[in-house]
């Protein structure tokens, strides 16, 4: 699909804010049961329900920040990495966490990203909070924007003219219709069937490109693809809160309901790693914010 194609389809701003799990992090999730275990069982091996394709998350050859994740927790419980895959599509926790054939075990046992709170599954403590960015790129007429609230202040005329890579249903496409955007936004399909299909593709494929000005995304995606790119040097300017648009997000880790003793051990990890998780997220460049930040909007 082209951009202009793209251009020509409204935004549909929605009621509330879109979950920002995993790239896209984002209202991506069905319906989970209850699993009745009281007591977490002996394990072997640390069993990761995973996307096989969704960087700067995880991927199949390991390269993700839950991947990084995982193998550190591994290490500490002296226990493998095994990974369960399958694309973040719909229904991804029935298909993954939940899923069990009669007289086998279950494939995996802990979703590394999921929001902080999320009923779909036994959240655990959060272990980062992010937020929303705006990747611009340098020397294409922006470079006078220093905080992402700037481009508001661009003259209407120029403003007409920008075209704003967003995925649809999402904060960012809710802050577009709340600021009279809605014309300049580029809605990039929040779920595709394509297995291949990724959410930096909007940076590193069409903001570089020049199809786009400007793309709004999940934070470590910005982050993430910013970096990748060359040519243009990419900035990313955080988006911030305000009444009607959420844009920050705690995330957290998730496992079955009915399985206490494995979430006490994963928030106890979460809280002896706190250093070196803090470490492998900048690597990956996500902004952060303070967990205990209050939202600025609902």
């Amino acid at each position: 699909m082209t951009s202009d194609s793209r251009r020509s389809k409204r935004i549909r701003p929605r009621s509330r804010a879109a979950v920002p799990w995993s790239a896209v992090v984002m209202g991506l999730l069905v319906s989970v049961g209850a699993a009745a275990q009281s007591e977490a069982p002996e394990r072997t091996a640390f069993k990761v329900c995973q996307d096989p394709n969704n960087l700067p998350f995880s991927n199949l050859a390991g390269q993700g920040i839950e991947n990084k994740l995982a193998e550190l927790f591994a290490r500490d419980l002296g226990l493998p990495v095994a990974y369960y895959s399958f694309p973040q599509r719909m229904a991804f926790i029935r298909n993954t966490l939940r899923y069990k054939l009669p007289g086998e075990d279950f494939r995996c046992d802990i979703v590394m990203g999921v929001p902080a709170g999320f009923d779909q599954v036994s959240a655990t403590q959060p272990y980062y909070r992010s937020t929303y960015a705006m990747v611009v790129p340098k020397g294409k007429g922006l470079d006078g924007l220093n905080k992402a609230s700037d481009l508001l202040a661009l003259p209407r005329e120029q403003l007409r003219r920008l075209r704003i890579g967003v995925f649809d249903r999402s904060p960012a496409s809710d802050w577009l219709a709340h600021h009279d955007l809605v014309e300049q936004g580029v809605p990039y399909p929040l779920l595709s069937p394509d297995p291949a299909q990724y959410p930096g593709e909007i940076i590193e494929r069409d903001l570089a490109a020049g199809k786009i000005d400007v793309a709004i995304v999940w934070g470590p995606i910005a982050g993430f693809y910013a970096k990748r790119v060359r040519s243009p040097e990419m900035r990313v300017l955080n988006m911030s809160s305000e009444k009607g648009v959420k844009f920050d997000y705690a995330m957290a880790m998730g496992v079955r309901y009915g399985e206490p003793e494995w979430k006490k051990q994963i928030d106890a990890l979460i809280v002896k790693h706190r250093a070196a998780i803090l470490a492998i997220l900048q690597e990956y460049g996500v902004p952060l914010m303070e967990l205990d930040a209050s939202p600025a909007a609902r």
